[in-house]
């Protein structure tokens, strides 16, 4: 007679387990389902999407990275497909939405090879030969970029902003993308913290503008003091104008009044003595990382110095590399030589509230760029227009190379991809080819959200690309047509389409190749039905 076998349980009760195709399946899915949320923002044509989180703040935005992070994705699929376009964005600031569709295509695709029994582990190897290949082919195909070819800059920094919230006036934004960055390149290279990035609502976004110099969130400290400074001499305070209280707690015994009055006069004098330094210096503008002392502000207020208190410490980072002043944290080794220089330091109405413009600087290397928009809402998202802007010029200008956009580098890649796949035999050929295919998901995309027939667009462009010196044929999706994207303008930086690639091809690698997915719900033992009170067993 067989004995039952008792099943064994490894795992521990309310445990979930997806094995096999089963978790492959629902791991693509997942990846699909990201990549399809933010597909229809890519390009010219490209659509927003409103966030609106549990408080009812609301964001308005087309940035790939943005949607995916305020949307709070749970499914851990999901959020592999979330990392790379976290992953983009620290590398290079734009080109998320590309990684994001890129790894949901190759996903996709690799499916269709598991279903026909592929293992899953020779199309990871196809993608890891392809996406190799991808990187040699991408750098054949790139165009040399220096800072001299200003035009082109802007071209790039002009691509980057159009289908986004400031493409009213991509123009005017462009240029201060380009002349921020180059105002900022240093020997060191180039920082992109060094451009200070100030909102403010009411006016056009046309009248944004680059300040050389920094834009302070920031009044000064009293109304007796000059509401501007010409030929400014600048004092970077990194101590407070004020008496320190003591470390530990102290007590002072006073026994007569005067005593009290002589405490006050010292305290008086001692911030007297301070004061006296910084008038000695030639100093008639103070910015202070600390507080300043009433007593003090009024000895500067009669020396006609203009002072602002509590700034933060990157900002007077910022400040030193614009007016080439040194910061100080001891004023009893203040020099003339540690001070700073602008032309112009005042307190300005910005809206309703006051500002301080540090402005006219000698050649600075920190500048502000002060963006300009009816609301909040759209003050962000060209704020994110414009970082994606300075992402690609910086980009393009580190290794000094550059691709055309408009779905030409994606068509050319996979032709090339495909001439690569026929030399391989066995099945990796299969994966190398799906990898082809999947690039071709960028055109295809740019026509559907332009409203255009995306098989009619893709076989046009394919068949131009087959031609000679084709490779830089792109979609317009403005003439609907195919048209030359090098001389349309629509150019980006290289390491966009080779950070895309590598990302979306590594993570989609890595999704294939689980094969059990488990997991645990936290709670031990059978839940509670609802609506029962707590030390109660269930019924």
């Amino acid at each position: 007679m067989n004995q039952q076998i008792q099943p064994i349980f490894i795992l521990p009760e309310g445990t979930q387990r997806d094995t096999g195709k089963t978790a492959q399946k629902n791991n693509i899915a997942a990846a699909k389902a990201v990549a399809e949320t933010v597909r229809t923002t890519l390009g010219p044509k490209g659509m927003d999407k409103m966030l609106v989180d549990s408080l009812g703040d609301v964001v308005v935005t087309n940035d790939g990275v943005t949607i995916l992070d305020e949307m709070s994705i749970e499914h851990p699929a999901a959020k592999m497909i979330v990392e790379v376009a976290k992953t983009q964005e620290n590398e290079v600031g734009d080109g998320t939405t590309t990684a994001v569709v890129l790894a949901g295509e190759l996903l996709k695709n690799a499916e269709d090879l598991l279903d026909k029994n592929v293992h899953p582990t020779v199309i990871s190897k196809g993608y890891r030969l392809a996406a190799e290949k991808a990187q040699e082919i991408l750098n054949n195909l790139a165009m040399d970029i220096t800072e001299k070819d200003k035009d082109l800059l802007k071209k790039i920094a002009i691509t980057a902003m159009t289908g986004k919230g400031a493409e009213s006036a991509k123009e005017i934004l462009a240029d201060l993308a380009v002349n921020s960055i180059l105002q900022v390149k240093d020997e060191h290279g180039i920082d992109i913290d060094n451009i200070k990035i100030e909102k403010k609502t009411g006016d056009g976004i046309e009248n944004s503008e680059l300040i050389k110099g920094i834009v302070l969130d920031k009044e000064r400290v009293s109304a007796t003091m000059p509401k501007s400074i010409k030929d400014a001499k600048i004092l970077l305070l990194d101590m407070a104008l004020e008496i320190k209280s003591t470390e530990i707690d102290a007590k002072i015994q006073i026994t007569d009044p005067d005593q009290l009055q002589k405490f006050i006069d010292q305290e008086e004098a001692m911030i007297k003595n301070m004061t006296d330094k910084v008038i000695a210096s030639g100093a008639n503008v103070i910015i202070c990382q600390k507080g300043i002392d009433d007593v003090a502000q009024h000895y500067l207020s009669k020396a006609n110095i203009y002072a602002i208190r509590r700034v933060t410490k990157s900002d007077l980072e910022k400040l030193a590399r614009a007016t080439s002043g040194r910061i100080i944290s001891n004023l009893n080794s203040l020099t003339k030589e540690d001070l700073g220089f602008a032309g112009l330091v005042e307190e300005t109405k910005v809206g309703d509230e006051d500002m301080t413009y540090i402005k006219e600087c000698k050649n600075p290397k920190a500048v502000t760029l002060l963006i300009r928009g009816g609301t909040d809402h759209v003050i962000s998202e060209i704020e994110r227009a414009i970082k994606d802007a300075l992402g690609d010029v910086v980009a393009a200008l580190k290794n000094n190379k550059i691709v055309t956009g408009a779905g030409a580098i994606e068509v050319e890649l996979a032709k090339e991809l495909r001439n690569f796949a026929n030399k391989l035999s066995g099945r990796e050929q299969l994966a190398v080819n799906a990898f082809a295919d999947s690039m071709e998901i960028i055109p295809k995309t740019l026509s559907e959200n332009a409203g255009l027939d995306p098989i009619d667009m893709l076989t046009d462009i394919k068949a131009k690309h087959d031609l000679k010196d084709g490779k830089n044929q792109g979609i317009d999706v403005f003439k609907r047509k195919i048209v030359d994207a090098y001389k349309m303008g629509v150019i980006e930086p290289l390491k966009i389409k080779t950070q895309a690639v590598k990302s979306a091809s590594e993570v989609a690698e890595l999704i294939l190749r689980i094969d059990d997915v488990i997991s645990s719900s936290g709670k031990g033992g059978p839940e509670m039905p609802s609506g029962m009170p707590p030390g109660m067993p269930p019924m």
